[in-house]
C-alpha cells in the first residue's frame, strides 16, 4: 500500500469514505472487478484491516492521505481521476455538522472542477425537500448534493433510507433496540413510513454508476422493494430471530430524549442517535421511480435483507470465536 502524495494516473476512480461502513463495500466492490482505485483518507491505517482480509487487492488500491477540510490535500487525490465517489459526511464528528459538510463540498468540487474530474458519485437521503419539517440531517444531506451538482462537474445524487446490512448503522440499531429491550416504550416515529435498501442493492447502483451514461447531473432515489415503518422493521427483526417484543408508543418522547434514549440502549452516541431520530421523524420513501430505468439492480424486500444481514453477522460471530 502506497501513502504517496504522487498522483498515480493508472487510477481513474476516486473513493473518499473508504473506511466507512458502504465506502469499505464498494471498495470491494471495484476491486473484484478488476478496478484499480485512489482512497483518499485521514487516516490510512484504517485501510489495514481490509488489506488484511483482501491482500490480494493491494496492488489495486493506491491511498491518498487528505482530508475534504483541507483543500491543498485534495488535488494529489483529485489529479487524473475521471469518476469521485463523495461519501463524507460530519454527523458523527460534530455538533456543527451541517456547517463542516457545506464547507467539505464546497472545497471537494472547487478541486475537482481544477483538476477536470469527469464525474461525482454521491450518496445522500431521501426525504421531500418542500417539507418545511425536515431535519437537520436530511437537509444538509440535500444542501450537499445540490453543492455538488451545481458545480461544473456532471453528478449522480442517489437518494437512499436506511441501509440494511451487517455493520451498517441503521442494522445495529435495531438489532440493539430489539435485542435489549422486551418492552419498548416508543416515540411517534416508530410509526414513519420508510423504504430501506439492502447493502447489496446500495453498493450495485453505486457501482453501475460509474459507467451510466446521461447528460446533466442527475438525483436517483432509491430503495428496496417494500415500504414498512421502523415498528415493522423492529418487529421483523424480532421474528426472524424468535424473539417476542412489545412496542408501546407514546407522544411524550421528544426527538431529544429520543436520542438520549437510544444513547442508552444502542452503540451510537446520545448526539448520533439525536440526529438519527430528527430524520426518523421524515418519511423516507422513493417518489421519483426513474432509477429502474437507467439500472439493472431488481432491489430486494425487507426480509430478504434482514435474512441476508443476519447470516452475515452470524458468519462474523462464528468467525470471531
Amino acid at each position: 500500500m502506497s501513502n504517496s502524495q504522487a498522483a498515480d494516473h493508472s487510477f481513474k476512480i476516486l473513493l473518499t469514505g473508504a473506511t466507512g461502513y458502504v465506502g469499505g463495500q464498494l471498495l470491494e466492490r471495484l476491486v473484484r472487478s478488476g478496478f484499480r482505485v485512489r482512497c483518499l483518507t485521514r487516516n490510512p491505517s484504517k485501510l489495514e484491516p481490509f488489506f488484511a482480509g483482501f491482500p490480494e487487492y493491494r496492488s489495486q488500491i493506491h491511498v491518498v492521505r487528505g482530508d475534504v477540510m483541507q483543500p491543498e490535500s485534495l488535488q494529489p487525490a483529485l489529479q487524473g481521476i475521471e469518476t469521485a465517489y463523495y461519501l463524507v459526511h460530519s454527523m458523527a464528528t460534530a455538533e456543527n455538522f451541517e456547517e463542516l459538510d457545506r464547507q467539505a463540498a464546497r472545497n471537494f468540487v472547487a478541486t475537482a472542477e481544477g483538476c477536470g474530474v469527469g464525474r461525482i458519485i454521491y450518496l445522500g437521503g431521501l426525504g421531500e425537500d418542500t417539507d418545511p419539517n425536515l431535519s437537520p440531517h436530511l437537509r444538509s444531506r440535500h444542501e450537499v448534493g445540490q453543492i455538488l451538482r451545481e458545480s461544473g462537474v456532471l453528478t449522480i445524487e442517489f437518494r437512499a433510507s436506511a441501509v440494511l446490512g451487517q455493520g451498517s448503522l441503521s442494522f445495529e440499531l435495531i438489532r440493539s433496540l430489539t435485542e435489549r429491550l422486551p418492552i419498548m416504550i416508543c416515540p411517534r416515529w416508530l410509526s414513519t413510513p420508510t423504504q430501506p435498501i439492502a447493502i447489496r442493492d446500495l453498493v450495485e447502483y453505486l457501482f453501475e454508476a460509474q459507467a451510466l451514461k446521461f447528460e446533466g447531473s442527475q438525483i436517483f432515489e432509491i430503495g428496496g422493494s417494500d415500504v414498512v415503518t421502523y415498528g415493522g422493521l423492529i418487529r421483523e427483526f424480532a421474528r426472524q430471530r424468535g424473539l417476542k417484543r412489545w412496542l408501546i408508543s407514546v407522544p411524550i418522547l421528544t426527538p431529544y430524549l429520543s436520542g438520549l434514549w437510544l444513547g442508552l440502549v444502542t452503540p451510537a452516541t446520545a448526539e448520533v442517535g439525536r440526529h438519527l431520530i430528527e430524520g426518523l421523524r421524515n418519511p423516507t420513501t422513493v417518489r421519483d421511480a426513474r432509477a429502474d430505468q437507467f439500472f439493472a439492480v431488481k432491489p430486494m424486500g425487507v426480509r430478504q435483507a434482514l435474512q441476508e444481514a443476519l447470516l452475515e453477522d452470524d458468519t462474523a460471530q462464528d468467525v470471531a470465536q
